[in-house]
């Protein structure tokens, strides 16, 4: 077990006394001591303003920061967790200022205190001052007393020496006489010197017990003070050093809140989040295929005619066998008409008119339903959204996208499929 030595204490009063009868120094000392004190409360003062200043700028820096930081653009956990260091930076700000507030109040009671310590010491201080002059004064007065005192001796001793020579000699009687009168009268006077001496160093005594008993009674004031100074600025440091201790720890409880919520920050969960919200298509583009403006391919029937055979999807633009117009077609709908030339013979993509047959095209203009569709290849869906189609189905087109998926109905259903896989469909005449 550690045993600690205490310390006598010692006491004001047993230790500031001069040995000059007129000499301060011990007062002096002590007030010196006092004033040292105030000083020391003001230099705390300051400390805890600046302290409290700067909580304060720091609180209101950190509730700007959280107040300004963007994040919005971020999403699912770690927006989340941003949005947490926001809050508890805001909050730490809180707690700052507040902070700083306590400091301010601790300023408050510290200047109250130094106020009340300044108010007892300058009631001391102005009857210890009284009762110094009081006996200073009195001390004067009792020397110079001591100095005629000592001189009306001097003066009767002296006399008594000449009258009593006087005598012993054959002098005059009458001059004897006034001699031994002289010698008397000093006497008397040294006398009453004396009395005034022995009356101004009772009255001295008088004051000197005063002023003794004042000097302690100031003693114990001025140390009961300086103790109640050092207690009260101790634990003004003590509550300071455990306001940011605690203040350090509420910080730490906050940033455990944002590493909570860090926790439950996932990669995963934020690039499914994404995905989710912003996704565009589980597939790439189908493939640009070349489709060359005149090619097809062409056959004869067993009567000679001539028609469009293949699926490629081409569009082919061919002569009008009315009044020479054009119209565009896919590769797969039937002729309307054999066209063929004057001599059997078919040309490639544009066909003359037949003499024969231009009034019977003339009244049957042909006529195409911009929506109907014919499927060219198999599609099997691969996602919900899609629609599975064969080849030769007619179907619906609903809407067209730039990404070369077409919305199309069949048979009730609806879904997207490739448009590369459609061509127009054109009506029998």
């Amino acid at each position: 077990m550690e045993v600690t030595n205490k310390m006598t204490p010692l006491f004001f009063k047993d230790a500031f006394w001069g040995g000059d009868f007129t000499n301060h120094d011990g007062y002096n000392a002590l007030i010196q001591r006092l004033h040292d004190g105030k000083r020391m409360c003001k230099d705390m003062e300051e400390l805890l303003k600046m302290r409290a200043q700067a909580e304060e700028r720091y609180g209101k820096e950190l509730v700007n920061i959280a107040r300004k930081a963007g994040g919005q653009t971020e999403i699912s956990t770690l927006r989340a967790s941003f949005d947490e260091l926001k809050t508890q930076i805001e909050n730490i700000g809180n707690c700052h200022i507040q902070l700083s507030g306590m400091l301010k109040d601790e300023v408050k009671k510290l200047e109250i205190f130094r106020e009340r310590q300044k108010a007892q010491r300058k009631k001391f201080e102005a009857i210890n001052e009284k009762v110094q002059k009081t006996k200073v004064s009195l001390f004067k007065k009792t020397m110079e007393s001591k100095k005629t005192y000592e001189h009306r001796c001097r003066e009767a001793d002296e006399a008594k020496q000449v009258s009593e020579r006087t005598a012993t000699t054959t002098a005059a009687p009458k001059h004897s006489e006034k001699v031994h009168h002289r010698a008397k009268q000093l006497r008397q006077a040294a006398n009453e010197t004396e009395k005034h001496y022995h009356a101004n160093i009772d009255q001295l005594e008088t004051v000197r017990q005063d002023w003794i008993d004042t000097h302690r009674g100031m003693c114990e004031v001025f140390q009961q003070l300086e103790g109640d100074r050092i207690n009260i600025l101790r634990c003004v440091l003590w509550d300071h050093s455990n306001h940011l201790s605690m203040q350090c720890v509420k910080d730490d409880e906050l940033y455990e809140e944002v590493r909570r919520i860090l926790e439950k920050c996932d990669i995963t969960t934020d690039n499914n989040s994404f995905i989710n919200m912003k996704s565009t298509g589980s597939r790439p583009p189908e493939p640009i295929v070349f489709e060359n403006y005149y090619q097809r391919e062409s056959s004869e029937d067993s009567n000679g005619s001539a028609h469009f055979t293949g699926a490629g999807g081409v569009l082919k633009r061919f002569s009008s066998l009315l009044q020479g117009s054009m119209v565009n077609i896919n590769d797969s709908p039937p002729p309307s008409q054999s066209a063929v030339t004057s001599g059997g013979q078919s040309l490639d993509g544009v066909y003359a008119s037949i003499s024969g047959l231009q009034q019977e095209a003339s009244t049957a203009a042909l006529e195409t339903d911009e929506n109907s569709y014919i499927v060219l290849y198999d599609y099997f869906a691969q996602d919900p959204d899609e629609l599975s189609i064969t080849c030769g189905d007619v179907v619906q087109l609903l809407e067209q996208f730039e990404d070369g998926w077409w919305t199309v109905k069949t048979n009730g259903q609806t879904g997207l499929v490739p448009g590369s896989y459609l061509a127009r469909n054109w009506p029998e005449t």
